[in-house]
């Protein structure tokens, strides 16, 4: 079976993400055709919006299938990543600019990359299952994928506690934080979605939308705001030693197991996709971080600990949060000069 589903139905044009025993995790050849199938069908008259989904019970998309990486990186092969992160960050700039409506299905996990294929759409739908996270510090890396201008957008400072802790949003939290948009029950989703083909209308999602269940993020408001409204990751460690609460609990055990480094620059361009700015900033941000992070950062060793060996403990280049200096920061996030993404491949 093909890793990828695309067709035409109705008036739909329709994307399904088609690995479920990998979760559906998202290969450079699916970033591809997933762009390709944008590119066709943005001035076919008989589209009139597009559908994606995952199959399987599991996960709309668990993430990047990042083996690959981990196996060029091992090889000291530092243009397979790189490649690979223009390529899908120019299909997560092109999905969030695009001119017709995308209803997304974001069923079981979506993680990391399947944030970039799922949240960026005009209409995100969630479910009993749904399992939103951006969970990139736990491997060393930073959110990425446009993910930091979502999480820049979420209320308060709730963003920087996402994006750092990687604690996973159920349809409540998601909604809340800005990650999907209309909470539909999971039963009701094979006929909606031929309704949706049969008459290319998104305003009918509303006829079946009902209200999702309480955001836990509302009443751990007040607490994160306290704590992660720092200008940088010293100031909100600082912050949690003298703050307690159920947020701030959660916060400090998700937060001791990932990368100091990648921590330290994701609170860093969360603030500045907050001042401002498009998709394209907020990506070009990440990519200084992801260019560089094979070769300088905790990545490799992240992948290793988590699915390689799969022994969930990492040796960090830095051993705590105090370890990280400006300097480490500003090596990760420079300007890359002539190596920048060039957004011109977007039109």
């Amino acid at each position: 079976m093909p890793d990828i589903l695309i067709r035409k139905d109705g008036a739909a044009g329709r994307i399904t993400l088609n690995r479920p025993k990998a979760l559906n995790a998202l290969t450079w050849d699916m970033c591809l055709a997933i762009e390709k199938a944008l590119d066709d069908w943005r001035a076919d008259d008989d589209v009139a919006l597009i559908l994606i989904d995952g199959a399987g019970d599991r996960a709309f998309c668990s993430g990047g299938d990042i083996a690959e990486m981990y196996a060029t990186g091992k090889r000291s092969d530092l243009d397979y990543g790189r490649r690979f992160w223009r390529d899908e960050y120019r299909l997560n700039a092109k999905t969030f600019n695009y001119p017709k409506p995308i209803v997304t299905f974001l069923h079981g996990f979506t993680m990391g990359g399947g944030v970039g294929v799922g949240c960026h759409a005009s209409h995100r739908i969630v479910c009993e299952t749904s399992q939103i996270a951006m969970p990139e510090c736990t491997i060393g890396l930073v959110p990425d994928v446009g993910g930091s201008l979502i999480l820049a957008r979420a209320p308060g400072h709730s963003g920087e506690y996402l994006g750092l802790t990687g604690d996973r949003m159920d349809a409540g939290d998601a909604i809340y934080a800005g990650f999907a948009d209309h909470f539909v029950a999971h039963n009701l989703w094979n006929d909606l979605r031929g309704r949706l083909a049969k008459g290319g209308d998104p305003s009918i999602i509303l006829e079946v939308a009902t209200a999702p269940p309480k955001a836990r993020l509302i009443d751990w408001q007040s607490e994160i705001d306290t704590v992660f409204a720092g200008d940088n990751l010293h100031d909100i460690y600082e912050a949690m030693r003298t703050k307690a609460g159920p947020a701030i609990e959660q916060a400090r055990k998700l937060m001791d197991r990932n990368a100091p480094l990648a921590m330290a620059v994701g609170a860093q361009i969360i603030k500045a996709a907050r001042l401002g700015g498009s998709i394209e900033s907020a990506l070009d941000r990440e990519f200084r971080y992801t260019y560089r992070c094979v070769a300088q950062g905790d990545f490799i060793e992240g992948i290793r600990a988590a699915i390689i060996d799969r022994d969930r403990n990492p040796a960090w280049q830095h051993q705590s949060w105090r370890d990280v200096s400006e300097k480490d920061v500003l090596q990760m996030t420079a300007p890359l000069g002539d190596q920048a993404l060039q957004w011109e491949e977007t039109s």
